[in-house]
């Protein structure tokens, strides 16, 4: 029995007008991993950010505060029949971003007052090994899921978390190009001596990995290092920065004009990574490093759909740094992880 029958005999007990359920899946659905069409790792991992910590929380903030979404979709008709399953987060995976949060905040504590890397450099490369090794999981297991002929998603922790569903996402699509809605380009090359820094995931996915295209929006808090990496790389590396869009909203652009022009930059096939701090941190306050600025809700959602209506694809996605102990934060990120899932595939 192929995913879609399964899915339509269980629709017939399900009621998508009633009360969420705590059966431990997103918004209650009814589905299993095997009968969903889009599948989503849960990663609870934060052990290199250097502000905020707490994001690796994010997943089972997100699954929890799920329950109390509603599950009509204006742009998707009869959403939640199309099968998403989030897997729920690993604790032994928690348990070893804890241990190895435990390592880094020392080390980052003693960069900030003026000490040297290599006083750490023994457990700096054990934490680059773990982080490595993370990533080589997560390239298997978003495979694994493309093999099956499912869509795959990432749940994070930190934004370091999405390189290995990367990865598998351009082996299986040679032309991807990849839309970030962030407010940080995330360009820094081994940022603080962490290889797989939340603030390097895109200089490693420009540096490794073969993507036609990496278009950045919402940009607004960069270094000079990061300029000079994007500018470099002008073919590859398509910049929106937030002043920018605002200026030419200021100056009679219309929204949609903005989001057609970010969009002609992709080619075909998008994996999607959302940083949640993209968004007005009014928005997301328990971000690890929110910044002024940003989109709003709508607007965020409105240039998702754009991309299907532009013919394009979602064929992987990614959504990152949500933290915080507030409901609030994980509230949007369950309706960003929600709008992801409907569009992709």
């Amino acid at each position: 029995m192929d995913r879609a029958v399964k899915r339509e005999a269980k629709s017939q007990s399900f009621d998508p007008s009633g009360v969420g359920k705590a059966n431990g899946h997103f918004i209650g659905l009814p589905w299993e991993e095997d009968e969903s069409e889009v599948v989503v790792m849960a990663i609870p991992w934060d052990v290199t950010v250097s502000y905020g910590a707490g994001t690796a929380d994010g997943p089972g903030n997100v699954l929890r505060e799920s329950l109390q979404l509603d599950l009509e979709d204006s742009f998707v008709a009869d959403a939640w029949k199309k099968g998403l399953f989030v897997r729920p987060p690993d604790e032994a995976l928690r348990e070893k971003s804890r241990y190895w949060r435990s390592k880094s905040a020392p080390y980052l504590a003693h960069l900030e007052n003026g000490g040297s890397r290599e006083d750490f450099a023994s457990t700096l490369g054990l934490i680059n090994e773990a982080c490595g090794q993370l990533q080589e999981d997560i390239y298997k297991d978003a495979r694994s899921i493309f093999n099956q002929g499912q869509t795959p998603g990432l749940l994070g922790g930190d934004h370091s978390t999405p390189f290995g569903l990367i990865r598998a996402s351009v082996e299986r699509f040679p032309a991807l190009g990849i839309l970030q809605v962030d407010a940080h380009m995330d360009l820094r090359k081994a940022y603080e001596g962490f290889i797989w820094s939340h603030a390097s995931i895109f200089h490693n996915v420009t540096s490794r990995l073969p993507v036609q295209r990496l278009v950045q929006v919402g940009i607004r808090d960069y270094c000079e290092e990061e300029r000079q990496w994007a500018a470099l790389h002008p073919d590859k590396i398509h910049v929106f920065r937030d002043r920018d869009m605002a200026r030419d909203l200021m100056a009679g652009h219309s929204f949609i004009q903005i989001c057609q022009s970010i969009i002609a930059s992709l080619p075909e096939h998008v994996h999607v990574s959302f940083d949640i701090d993209g968004l007005d941190p009014g928005l997301c306050p328990g971000t690890g490093t929110p910044v002024p600025g940003g989109f709003q809700f709508q607007q965020a959602v409105f240039l998702l759909e754009q991309i299907i209506e532009s013919g394009r694809r979602i064929v992987s996605f990614d959504l990152c740094e949500t933290g915080g102990a507030d409901p609030w934060d994980a509230n949007v990120g369950a309706r960003l992880l929600y709008k992801l899932a409907n569009l992709a595939g």
